[in-house]
């Protein structure tokens, strides 16, 4: 494989970022695609990037991997601008779309081998990758059969273990595991955590909540092509709703008085307190840590006895629903059709 000189790179050396997005502008006639999206993605860690279908997710990974350019606005991955270093960025970058994009005919190991070869491997090279590949996501005994008789879940793993054959410094990942069922998605997030230990960088689009809880250690949120939310996920938990105390009494039939002792206190506001019968616990909205002793100081005045008092924070699919006002399934994102009328 052809070398490349990293002191040709873009960024500065130690940049604490693999990927560098600012003002990213992208327009498909009167759509905006994209809306001056700014993002950063941290060496050897997984951004989630969230976001309804046709928030521009797909788009901005397409710009990020050269596959379409940007109408303004600036990226740098990897230490190369994505603008003007287009041919030494695909060198150190890899991508598995929304859908497996082998060649059906060929073998899982003819792909793999052709891609090295595409990469400029040597043959002994792409062979040895190849068959590392294989036996890494599970596929050597599949090897030699055709793309077209993979199961979705074995085409997936082929996909994704193409986009590994250069050994890519950043990955890119858009909605990786549509479709596969749990145990193949929970192989696929497996192969994922293993490839961020072993130093590869990734940004990840997703719609499954528990997808980015499993794999990001930061968000960004997109609506309508806009950047609308980021940071880590207990972040943006904290941002949308706070916690919310969970009291389960020894006795069930003492739910109704723990209620009741917390309304009577003024703690949580009046008909705050709220009964949860199926799971035998009260549940408090907690605003303050002052609060949250003051709303245990008040069960225990009552001499009720407690089973268990747990913290939870706002789940994921309720950040992303407060965020954007969408639910995780929407309309289908734009940009593939909006590309193929604009060529």
């Amino acid at each position: 494989m052809t070398r490349i000189d990293k002191n040709s790179r873009a960024t500065a050396s130690g940049s604490p970022h693999a990927v560098s997005v600012r003002g990213l502008v992208k327009h498909y006639g009167e759509t905006k695609a994209l809306d001056g999206v700014d993002l950063d993605v941290r060496e050897g860690t997984v951004l989630g990037v969230l976001g309804p279908n046709g928030a521009g997710k797909t788009t901005l990974v397409r710009c990020l991997s050269t596959l379409i350019t940007p109408d303004s606005g600036s990226a740098v991955v990897a230490g190369y601008d994505v603008l003007r270093q287009p041919r030494q960025l695909r060198r150190v970058i890899g991508l598995t779309g929304q859908y497996a994009s082998v060649d059906e005919k060929l073998s899982g190991r003819e792909n793999l081998y052709l891609i090295g070869r595409l990469l400029d491997l040597s043959r002994a090279e792409a062979r040895s990758r190849a068959e590392g590949l294989l036996e890494r996501f599970s596929l050597t005994e599949a090897a030699k059969r055709p793309a077209n008789t993979y199961s979705g879940g074995m085409r997936r793993r082929l996909d994704l273990a193409a986009s590994m054959i250069g050994s890519p410094e950043v990955l890119y990942l858009d909605e990786p595991t549509t479709g596969l069922d749990p145990r193949t998605r929970n192989e696929v997030w497996a192969e994922v955590k293993r490839m961020v230990t072993d130093g590869v960088t990734v940004l990840l689009t997703t719609q499954y909540m528990e997808e980015a809880e499993q794999l990001a250690s930061e968000l960004t949120v997109i609506d309508r092509g806009k950047v609308i939310a980021g940071g880590r996920i207990d972040e943006l938990k904290a941002k949308v709703g706070g916690r919310t105390l969970r009291i389960r009494p020894a006795d069930p039939a003492e739910l109704t008085a723990t209620a009741a002792a917390l309304d009577e206190a003024g703690l949580t506001g009046p008909g705050n307190a709220l009964v949860d019968a199926e799971t035998a616990t009260v549940l408090v909205p907690i605003l303050s840590d002052e609060q949250l002793t003051a709303v245990v100081g008040a069960v225990s005045a009552r001499g009720i006895p407690l089973a268990a008092i747990t913290t939870e924070l706002p789940s994921l699919d309720e950040v992303f629903l407060s965020l954007t006002g969408h639910k995780a399934s929407a309309p289908q994102d734009p940009a593939p059709a909006l590309e193929e009328a604009a060529a």
